[in-house]
């Protein structure tokens, strides 16, 4: 796989660390791929523009604003996520296509500082196997609770970080909605679960808006059953 580096001032202890709070503030989001023998049931819910605000708490880092955008560029879409803190800012975006049932990534790119030091990475068309983690966002939304994906016989995943690495995951959806309060007001929400099968004591839990792909009201990721980083709406404009 290939990975195109636009600059590298970035100390290996810099890039970990803000890369890190950015790759914790997108869920460590997925190249998805899913492969439990299991086709999605009915058509997928199509994309909807919006532009949405969420309050992101990680451990050792101050609280931070998220601003996740979705927009329609003629017949692709981009997702765009960014933060900004005190010491810190991040920034990833994924332009891709969509059909019916499917996902297709164009380009990936990411970039991190930290106390003014920073890096960036691209991800071209041909060195994203499956699908960046932004659009990999809007496609797990889209599917969860649309295939049988169930705790005693979870979904298998493939993603690509940022870096362009490829790790796997499995995941599975609460079956039903469940009602969820945030910052924002209470919704409606479709519960996923994923863990990293090489690290089972981890485990980020997402609430998807069931009918805006893409959109998260509320997400938590655990270590070892500590909380490090949480993520809950708090402006949602379609």
């Amino acid at each position: 796989m290939r990975v195109t580096r636009l600059k590298s001032p970035f100390s290996a202890i810099s890039a970990l660390s803000a890369s890190t709070l950015l790759g914790s503030a997108c869920l460590c989001l997925f190249s998805l791929q899913a492969n439990a023998g299991e086709e999605a049931s009915g058509k997928l819910a199509e994309l909807m523009p919006f532009k949405a605000q969420y309050r992101l708490e990680t451990r050792g880092w101050p609280g931070a604003t998220i601003t996740h955008t979705l927009t329609q560029e003629g017949l692709h879409w981009l997702s765009d996520m960014s933060f900004s803190v005190t010491i810190a800012r991040g920034q990833e975006y994924s332009r891709f296509s969509v059909s019916d049932d499917s996902i297709h990534s164009l380009l990936y790119n990411s970039s991190y500082s930290l106390l003014g030091v920073g890096d960036s990475y691209q991800l071209n068309e041909d060195a994203i196997p499956s699908i960046d983690r932004q659009a990999a966002l809007v496609d797990l939304s889209r599917r969860a609770g649309n295939e049988a994906c169930m705790q005693s016989a979870p979904c298998e995943l493939e993603f690509v970080d940022h870096r362009g690495r490829d790790e796997h995951f499995q995941y599975y959806s609460v079956p039903g909605l469940q009602v969820v309060s945030v910052p924002a007001g209470e919704f409606e929400a479709q519960r996923v679960i994923l863990s990293d099968t090489e690290k089972p004591d981890r485990h980020l839990e997402i609430n998807f808006h069931p009918d805006w792909p893409g959109l998260i009201l509320s997400a938590e990721y655990r270590k070892e059953g500590r909380r490090q980083t949480r993520i809950r709406l708090t402006q949602f404009n379609p």
